[in-house]
């Protein structure tokens, strides 16, 4: 059977309209997770409150996050990929609006849940995007590059939102057009986002990666559903193929959330009494790292140590080290050039987190693995939520103190051990590719893998 060329060449234009409105969606995502860092002396001054509040601000995101996770994967299912992203875009920019017209820090954390909720139902929608969207041998690279949008969107939350902030003379200002921008948003997505090619009258990716190899489109045979319940008990019943790895993300990027998305700037606030303006543009080599150290760890995998387990191990180990070289140095290191270069190391190495979806989603069969995967991606929030909590009443001082050096250090010492028993968990996780010769399991095709993707 023919494919209508006209109809085929208007898939493959629209689709990259249909990438670029939800990586703008996703751009969020990542700005909003490290905002507070930024913001949190103004907050503090702004509404009277201490560490501990600006803590709990700080895990509000994660926590409504960690709760929406299986919700996004169900709804992005039963809605479609438009649906789900518009309206909890319109969620989001209500949170960004009630922040930027906050008269109180109940409004303002209200508002911070809004923001967590709206922006976590956007990841696992354009990951489907991305598998109805593009062809297979695609998957990947387009799932690197919007990461690397994600992470321009960290790196926006960091120089340019201070100087922003600064240059308007109210950082509530900033919330308030961001709101009134994700509101424009989410009405284009719902006005030109497609759920797939044949909303629109035209052949789906599969046909036309048949017609391409010459080939004659056979319709795959439909799969019968595996339910919810038994999904989720095939999932957190999967013993060493998941906790151990589990148990590591929720050390790992509750880690690097506690120092990048919160304390990291209120430290050189207060212990070297830096600008605003001038560590939040030194925190920008977090995301800069992670530009370059995520895409990097995705093709060590892949194609020189042909290992996920290998490649996270190395990256952890460095990034534990760094971690000590925080710790152990707060308060020597005074340069911004020196924190520059920790801080791109630490970005790039934390970054290789992102094999970790692969070597979780491989031990799963393809109709799960959505759920496998929305089922992992709790722990990481989950750890971002408690940690910020925890530390929050670690570094409780009354609104307008500073806190000293010491209490900084607890924190850091903190993360690091956290981090020498997350690596411990990970020396005991198992690989897919390590059972290659015992019998067959069935694995999920990886070009459907969000492996080099984070949400």
């Amino acid at each position: 059977m023919g494919i209508n060329l006209e109809k085929m060449n208007e898939v493959m234009k629209y689709r990259w309209v249909v990438f670029v409105i939800l990586a703008f969606a996703y751009f969020f995502v990542y700005f909003h997770r490290v905002s507070t860092a930024v913001v949190a002396s103004d907050i503090m001054s702004t509404f009277g409150v201490g560490a501990a509040s600006v803590g709990l601000l700080g895990s509000a995101y994660f926590y409504a996050y960690t709760a929406m996770q299986l919700p996004s994967g169900i709804l992005s299912d039963s809605w479609g990929v438009k649906k789900t992203a518009g309206v909890f875009t319109l969620v989001a920019a209500a949170g960004a609006i009630l922040s930027g017209v906050a008269t109180s820090f109940t409004m303002i954390l209200i508002g911070r849940l809004l923001i967590g909720v709206g922006v976590a139902m956007v990841y696992i929608p354009v990951m489907k995007m991305l598998s109805i969207w593009f062809k297979k041998n695609e998957f990947a690279s387009m799932s690197g590059i919007l990461l690397a949008i994600g992470n321009i969107g960290a790196l926006s939350a960091a120089g340019p939102l201070a100087f922003l902030a600064v240059m308007l003379g109210d950082w509530q200002r900033v919330f308030l057009i961001l709101g009134v921008f994700s509101v424009l948003l989410a009405v284009v997505i719902l006005m030109m986002v497609k759920d797939k090619p044949e909303d629109m009258g035209c052949p789906s990716i599969p046909e036309i990666e048949a017609y391409e190899k010459g080939e004659t489109y056979v319709p795959p045979k439909a799969v019968a559903k595996i339910p919810m319940g038994e999904a989720l008990k095939q999932t957190f019943g999967a013993g060493i193929k998941f906790w151990p790895l589990a148990i590591w993300f929720f050390f790992m990027y509750g880690s690097l959330m506690v120092y990048q998305g919160l304390w990291a700037g209120p430290f050189f606030r207060d212990v070297l009494g830096w600008e605003k303006t001038t560590y939040a543009s030194v925190l920008s080599f977090v995301a800069i790292g992670m530009i370059f150290g995520c895409p990097i760890a995705g093709y060590l995998s892949d194609k020189v140590l042909k290992s996920r387990k290998k490649v996270l191990l190395a990256g952890t180990a460095v990034y534990i080290v760094l971690w000590a070289v925080i710790w152990s140095q707060a308060g020597n290191i005074t340069s911004t050039t020196a924190y520059s270069a920790i801080h791109f190391l630490f970005g790039f190495f934390g970054g290789f987190f992102i094999v970790s979806y692969a070597q979780v989603k491989e031990w799963f069969p393809a109709s799960i693995v959505g759920t496998a995967v929305g089922a992992y991606n709790i722990f990481p929030f989950l750890g971002g939520a408690i940690f910020m909590t925890l530390t929050g009443k670690m570094m409780a001082v009354s609104a307008g103190a500073t806190a000293t050096v010491g209490q900084y250090k607890s924190v850091w010492l903190m993360m690091l051990v956290c981090m020498i028993f997350a690596f411990v968990a990970l020396l005991v996780s198992k690989e897919k590719g390590a059972e290659k010769a015992a019998a067959p399991v069935e694995v999920a095709d990886k070009s459907d893998s969000p492996a080099s993707s984070k949400q």
